[in-house]
């Protein structure tokens, strides 16, 4: 899991960008200027000039962080909000119940035929409706860390994104 170092305030754009994408960031504070509140459990600072031993070790807590966030298994409340790594996306009806299944076995296969019953309880409306809404699915909750694995000839599997375990992107410029 990468660590993007950002300057702050004079990079606010790009730590929103950061934000959005679900990317772990430490912000370095530059002159007096206040720290932000972190908006999720990916987020840490430090006033700079910092000491380079104090830098790594919020990075190294920032990783760690990350890590234990992705592997976490997701949490959908009766609400049908998907809740995973410090963020959430709101799931219709027929979106929740597949991933109530999805979650009941996650890190595990759940077959076609399970997933259509859970979605659909009083029959399917087609073979294609269940294609539809796992990808409807996979696109929503990307943004969480989590992806929808498609196992061939036996049926999904949810599973957190693996994230390579990296060290920091110094002063990476995003476009």
């Amino acid at each position: 899991m990468d660590v993007v170092l950002v300057r702050w305030p004079s990079e606010r754009a790009r730590r929103d960008r950061l934000v959005g994408e679900g990317r772990a960031r430490l912000l370095l504070v530059e002159g007096a200027g206040e720290p932000p509140l972190p908006t999720d459990l990916l987020e840490d600072w430090v006033r700079v000039p910092a000491d380079e031993s104090e830098v790594q070790l919020r990075i190294e807590g920032l990783r760690r962080r990350a890590v234990s966030l992705r592997g976490a298994a997701p949490e959908l409340d009766s609400d049908g909000v998907l809740r995973h790594g410090g963020g959430w996306v709101p799931l219709p009806p027929v979106e929740a119940r597949l991933m109530a299944a999805l979650i009941e076995r996650f890190g595990a296969v759940v077959s076609r035929e399970q997933l259509s019953r859970s979605g659909w309880p009083r029959g399917a409306p087609g073979r294609n409706a269940l294609d539809v809404h796992v990808l409807r699915l996979r696109r929503r909750i990307a943004s969480l860390g989590l992806a929808i694995k498609t196992v061939r000839s036996r049926g999904y599997l949810l599973e957190a994104e693996a994230a390579p375990l990296g060290g920091f992107v110094p002063d990476q410029r995003e476009a």
